[in-house]
Order: C-alpha cells, then sequence, then structure tokens
C-alpha cells in the first residue's frame, strides 16, 4: 500500500524550479513523494534536508529516499526548527522551501493512531508519538471552556458549546478513551434534525482536535516569516493547505511579507522603513486538476500558494 499518495506534485515541483546545485528542503517529508522528485533533480551539488516529526514518516522516507542518500539529510524533527536545523549544519540559504500541511494519508488510514472517526481506535492524533499531549488529553483534561474555544475556533463547528458541555458530563462518568466513544458524545450534542445530510457529525470536532493536538496553526504561523527570510534571491516558499484556517494563515504572512509597510494610508511616502521581502507568484491558489481529482480525492481541498524572495 502506497505510504501517501503526494497531492499538486507536478505543480510543486514546477514552483520550486528545482536547481540541480541548489539547496532544498521539505519541512513534511511524509512518505516522500514530493521529496523523492526534488532529489532526483539535484546532482552531487545540490542538497536536500527533510524534516518530519513523525516516526513511521521518517523511517518510510530514509527507505525511499535510499538511492539519493549523498546528497539528502533526514532529521527527525518539527518544520518550525528547520530553519535552525539546517543553519547548525552550515547552511547558509535555501533556494526553495516545502511545506505540505496536514495529515498524512497513511496518519488517517491506520487506525491506531486515531486520526480517523470512521475507525474505532485510542484517542491519540499525534503526529508525534513522543510528544505527551494527545488528544486523549484534551478531552479528559481541559475544561469545558478550553474545549468549547478549541472546538469553535479551529473546527469552526457551531455546536462546539454543546459538544464541549456533553463531552464533560460523560467524562465525570468516566474518562473517553476511543474514537467511538467521542463519536457518539457528538453526536448526541448534535440535533438530529442538523446532522442530516450533513456528513460525518464528528468531522469538526477531530480536526479541531488533532489541530490542538499538534499545534498546526501556531506551528505554521510562527515558522513562515523565518522560512522567508532564509530564501536566497530568486528562492521560493511553497506551501500546500487544506482547510481555510491554514490557508488564510498563509495569505496573510504572504501579503505582509510582499507589503509590509505599516504607514497610514494618507502618507504620501512610506516613512516606517519597512521593505518588501518578495512577491506572491500567483494571487489565485493553484487547486488539482480533475485528471488528479480522479486518481486521488484527497486532493480536492489542496491550495498551493508560492512566495518568491527578493
Amino acid at each position: 500500500m502506497t505510504y501517501h499518495i503526494p497531492v499538486l506534485l507536478n505543480e510543486t515541483i514546477d514552483a520550486l524550479q528545482v536547481k540541480p546545485d541548489g539547496i532544498y528542503a521539505d519541512g513534511t517529508l511524509g512518505g516522500a513523494g514530493h521529496a523523492y522528485e526534488i532529489a532526483k533533480r539535484l546532482d552531487e551539488g545540490g542538497r536536500l534536508y527533510g524534516f518530519d516529526k513523525d516516526a513511521d514518516a521518517i523511517a518510510e522516507a530514509t527507505k525511499r529516499l535510499a538511492p539519493f542518500q549523498d546528497r539528502v539529510m533526514i532529521t527527525k524533527d518539527n518544520y518550525e526548527n528547520a530553519v535552525t536545523r539546517m543553519k547548525e549544519e552550515g547552511v547558509e540559504k535555501a533556494n526553495g522551501i516545502l511545506l505540505d500541511i496536514g495529515v498524512s494519508s497513511h496518519q488517517f488510514d491506520d487506525a491506531v493512531r486515531g486520526f480517523s472517526y470512521r475507525m474505532d481506535a485510542p484517542l491519540d492524533m499525534r503526529m508525534d508519538t513522543a510528544q505527551e499531549i494527545s488528544a486523549r488529553t484534551i478531552v479528559n483534561e481541559y475544561d469545558e471552556t478550553e474545549l468549547f474555544h478549541i472546538i469553535r475556533d479551529y473546527g469552526e463547528e457551531p455546536f462546539a458549546k454543546n459538544i464541549a458541555k456533553h463531552i464533560v458530563k460523560q467524562r465525570a462518568l468516566h474518562p473517553v478513551e476511543t474514537t467511538f466513544e467521542l463519536n457518539e458524545i457528538i453526536k448526541a450534542a448534535i440535533p438530529a434534525r442538523m446532522r442530516q445530510g450533513k456528513g460525518h457529525p464528528s468531522k469538526r470536532t477531530f480536526q479541531a482536535l488533532r489541530i490542538a493536538c499538534n499545534r498546526e496553526l501556531e506551528v505554521l504561523e510562527n515558522a513562515i516569516p523565518g522560512m522567508i527570510d532564509f530564501l536566497a534571491p530568486s528562492g521560493r516558499l511553497a506551501i500546500i493547505t487544506f482547510h481555510s484556517l491554514e490557508d488564510k494563515i498563509v495569505k496573510k504572512c504572504f501579503r505582509q511579507a510582499e507589503n509590509p509597510c505599516t504607514c497610514p494610508p494618507s502618507f504620501p511616502v512610506c516613512v516606517c522603513g519597512k521593505k518588501p521581502k518578495g512577491r506572491i507568484v500567483k494571487k489565485k491558489a493553484i487547486t488539482a486538476t480533475e485528471e488528479e481529482l480522479e486518481k486521488n480525492h484527497r486532493a480536492q481541498s489542496a491550495h498551493l500558494r508560492i512566495f518568491e524572495h527578493v
């Protein structure tokens, strides 16, 4: 079984404009689908630095990238530390950086990881299984207000308040241990008429818990400015997102980098001294073709945005 099918593969590789002797980073290695295509375009002078906090992904990527071990360095770490790690290796600038945000197909399909509401498993959702906080921790230990804010803000769930209330009520009887236990709590918290034809009732809550567990939005927003600064002239940062919360962060960070001026619009000239760091390559996000969607339905929500450094 394929570990993970890379989305927008050709579009991403084209966006990075890979040079044979360039320095590149893949901050979300996964099964190395994108990384493989980058590595095979490099010669002995080029380097690819790959990062992932998931031990399974590191093992798969190491195996997949074995033919290019002379030009690939793989590190188990969150991509928020990628720039620091590369600097420690003596890298001064990168010609391209890729982030493919979110959960891999492998993580969704591996029941024991607890990412999917469609398979009964222990509540987990940790991309890095070595970290302490899991979805179980959040569900059973966070107070009702915290749960409400997580489910509302990260899941955009209209019944967040009632779901949080039901979770707290149920866990007072016994801890919530599994995905299916949580499913039943969520189902009870959403009026039956609102569940009709709306997709799985747990989808938004599970998304919210996963995002909170892995600090996904926080890490993304913190990482982008440093990655842009680390790019060489004409270097590019390519980011693939899968839902609106991620995409909004990417758009905001790219716009701030393209136009960082904080002067009031009434000022005739800029006096803040903040200079543009580059340009957004395409104003509209790149999405999957019909051909790709026929082969991989998970590409349906993928959006690729590109920033080029000056």
